[in-house]
């Protein structure tokens, strides 16, 4: 007989959930999903409003989850999709909220005026009912689900006010529940909407080029290889490269330089960059959702679910607290009447006001506001921060470790300078390197090739070039046989002398590394080639200085004198020259046992390993670069060596932020647990203080959006 075997299909869906605000509606979520058939984990990030879930596909399907969660009272929708059906409007709410408001107040103008007590209690029930209309579904969807959320407890503190005749105070709690819930929505709202906003940066349609004919189309119909034209001060709508046209370049949006940067044919632009006052045209080569600025986007998303360590520790805190509240509050309300130390109505009262301030909403939501706004922050300015154990771990960052070519440098060189030996003259030094150089890819050959053409020197024919791995080359010029290399070649050919180590002396002292050039065995002058130091290398490092950083060193591959020199030109502490990638390696983990927490800054790529063994690896000049922008802690857009201490100091802001809410929520909940018990709290002051502090939280963590 044939056996049957049932197969598993692993598949995994991003829901967006709607009415997932705070950590108790998660715990109602997994309380619910988890009894599907089939279900094999699920992430929730509450500040992104996402569920990630794991499935098996053969078992449940993506529409009996999105039932599930329904079940919940919330509303599930496959994330990139339309939601189905209709969410109630801000503006509906408001209706409500005021409308609650307005009964409060006169039933309480009613009291005053000693209206018949019947009228006045229908006033109160009427603000209960407005003001609560949400809540109380809500409510009846976690009390079927067996969890005590903010609603529930809400609900029931209301409904003991309503029973111990309370009909005032029940009426305020529900208006400054729902007042205070609507204030947090829009202050959420806020700060989901700073991610939101990277996406509007991309322009919608493109202007496509065939034929001749110019085609404005949506940008999501236009295919790699397509031509595009982007008139002067409009965006560039997808990453390509230039193919006619020059322009100076608004790329900020996306790299957060402060400056424009000049672009011509055959330079690589970025979607949502803003051209300049020339037009271009331009060759697609990646499609929207593939485009650097989608690529930040996913991994933005991405990293505001990450958990910072404080955000664990936060709710590994609120798992005890709320429980253990419950039951302070269950002991309060009927322990001490039953002892005889008072009526049960007061001792009840004072248990409802601890079940208002058993909800851990405010402790909760302090660390991912703060994150999130320090990461969307971040982004604008062109800085790529991976979560939030990134962002903790480079505020605590006491050592930042250099890479020297392409960081601290240009990594463009260029001839410094040119000295002639044995009665040559500089420009036929320069004449004749340049002339054999002419046929090497070399970086050395290339920078004195292009100093020869800007000194509008005329190249001679070359005739037999043979190169020389690791020493230069040899070839004839004009009937002249010419060699230009290292010192060492011309040392084993025999054909230094006083004069010329003089020379190689003089330019090694400065750090420069060598080509000499030789015609008809005898040396004829030493040319000095030298990378450029960044404008702003050395206030890079002074500002890390000020941003607490105790130790700055300089890890290169090149020799120390070359080492030595960009060194004193910059500030840094230490030099380590001659490194290969292991010993980079071997290099960050000795500065991180000596000074501590060790940042390694490179270009991503050739630094990948020293930034692995780093605690925070940052790459520079990641925009249009997959590799860097995907092993990296954190990637800067361009090759601005000031973002760096700009990113420090955003990462101790938003450590100091994260601690200040969290002080702050526990300190406020310690008192008013303190004055519950003593009976020095109503049911109000506990619905301000609770959402109150929500807010305030809230408040602290936007500020840094404008750091």
């Amino acid at each position: 007989m044939a056996t049957c075997e049932v197969c598993e299909i692993h598949a995994e869906s991003v829901f967006k959930i709607e009415g997932m605000d705070c950590h108790e509606e998660v715990a109602i979520l997994e309380r619910r999903l988890k009894k599907l058939s089939g279900l094999e984990a699920l992430d929730a990030d509450v500040l992104g409003q996402r569920l990630k879930i794991k499935y098996d596909a053969a078992k449940l399907s993506t529409s009996v989850i999105a039932e599930a969660v329904a079940q919940t009272g919330m509303r599930a929708w496959l994330e990139h999709e339309q939601p189905i059906g209709r969410a109630p409007t801000a503006a509906t709410r408001f209706t409500f909220v005021a409308s609650s408001g307005v009964a409060l107040a006169a039933g309480m103008l009613m009291e005053l005026a000693r209206v018949d007590q019947r009228f006045v209690v229908a006033t109160f029930a009427l603000a209960i009912a407005a003001g609560g209309l949400y809540s109380i579904r809500r409510a009846i969807h976690a009390a079927r689900s067996l969890a005590l959320d903010i609603n529930v407890l809400m609900l029931v503190a209301v409904c003991g006010a309503v029973v111990l005749g309370q009909w005032s105070e029940g009426a305020a709690v529900v208006f400054l529940f729902a007042l205070a819930q609507l204030l947090e929505a829009r202050a959420l709202e806020r700060a989901r909407g700073a991610i939101r906003a990277l996406m509007d940066l991309a322009p919608a349609e493109a202007i496509r080029l065939r034929e001749g004919i110019e085609e404005r189309i949506p940008v999501d119909e236009v295919r790699i290889g397509d031509r595009v034209l982007v008139r002067p001060g409009e965006k560039i709508p997808l990453d390509g490269r230039i193919a006619e046209g020059c322009s100076a370049v608004n790329q900020a949006p996306v790299t957060g330089e402060s400056l424009p940067v000049d672009k011509a044919a055959g330079d690589e632009v970025f979607a949502g960059t803003i051209n300049g006052r020339g037009a271009l045209e331009v060759i697609v080569e990646r499609l929207r959702g593939d485009s650097t600025i989608a690529r930040i986007i996913h991994l933005v998303e991405h990293a505001q679910a990450e958990r910072a360590p404080s955000q664990t520790f936060v709710e590994r805190f609120a798992r005890v607290y709320t429980p253990a509240v419950l039951v302070l509050a269950a002991l309060i309300g009927i322990v001490p009447p039953a002892l005889g130390a008072g009526p049960w109505s007061d001792w009840v009262y004072r248990a409802l006001v601890l079940l208002v301030i058993s909800c851990p909403c405010a402790l909760v939501i302090s660390t991912p506001v703060s994150v999130v706004s320090a990461l969307a922050a971040a982004a604008r300015k062109g800085v790529l921060i991976k979560g939030g154990a990134h962002l903790e771990r480079l505020a605590g960052v006491r050592c930042v470790a250099f890479d020297k070519t392409g960081t601290l440098t240009r990594g463009e060189l260029r001839v410094v300078g040119v000295a002639p030996v044995n009665g040559g003259s500089a420009l036929r030094t320069l004449q004749l390197a340049a002339s054999i150089e002419s046929r090497s890819e070399h970086p050395i050959g290339r920078a004195i090739l292009a100093h020869a053409l800007e000194e509008q020197l005329a190249l001679e024919p070359v005739q037999r070039f043979e190169a020389l791995p690791g020493f230069g080359a040899q070839a004839l010029v004009g009937d002249s046989p010419v060699l230009v290399g290292s010192h060492r070649l011309f040392e084993e050919r025999g054909i230094c002398s006083a004069e010329v180590h003089a020379r190689v002396e003089a330019f090694a002292a400065d750090g420069r590394s060598l080509v000499m050039v030789g015609a008809s065995g005898t040396p004829v002058g030493v040319i000095g080639v030298a990378d450029r130091p960044r404008e702003a290398a050395r206030d890079a490092v002074q500002l890390l200085r000020d941003q607490g950083v105790a130790h700055v060193a300089l890890l290169t591959g090149d020799h120390e004198p070359a080492a030595r020199t960009l060194a004193s030109a910059v500030g840094v502490d230490e030099v380590r020259s001659g490194l290969l990638p292991d010993d980079k390696v071997a290099a960050v983990r000795a500065l991180r046992e000596q000074y501590g927490m060790t940042a390694m800054i490179g270009d991503g790529v050739n630094d990948a390993p020293a930034l692995a063994a780093a605690d925070v690896g940052i790459a520079m000049g990641a925009a249009g670069s997959d590799a860097a922008l995907e092993t990296a802690d954190v990637a800067l857009m361009a090759d601005e060596l000031l973002k760096i201490p700009y990113a420090l100091r955003l990462s101790r802001a938003t450590l100091r932020n994260i601690r200040i809410n969290i002080a702050f929520s526990i300190a406020l909940k310690a008192a008013f647990l303190v004055m519950a018990v003593l009976g020095l709290a109503t049911l109000w002051m506990a619905v301000v203080a609770d959402m109150g502090a929500s807010l305030i939280v809230i408040a602290n963590a936007l500020r840094l959006l404008r750091e």
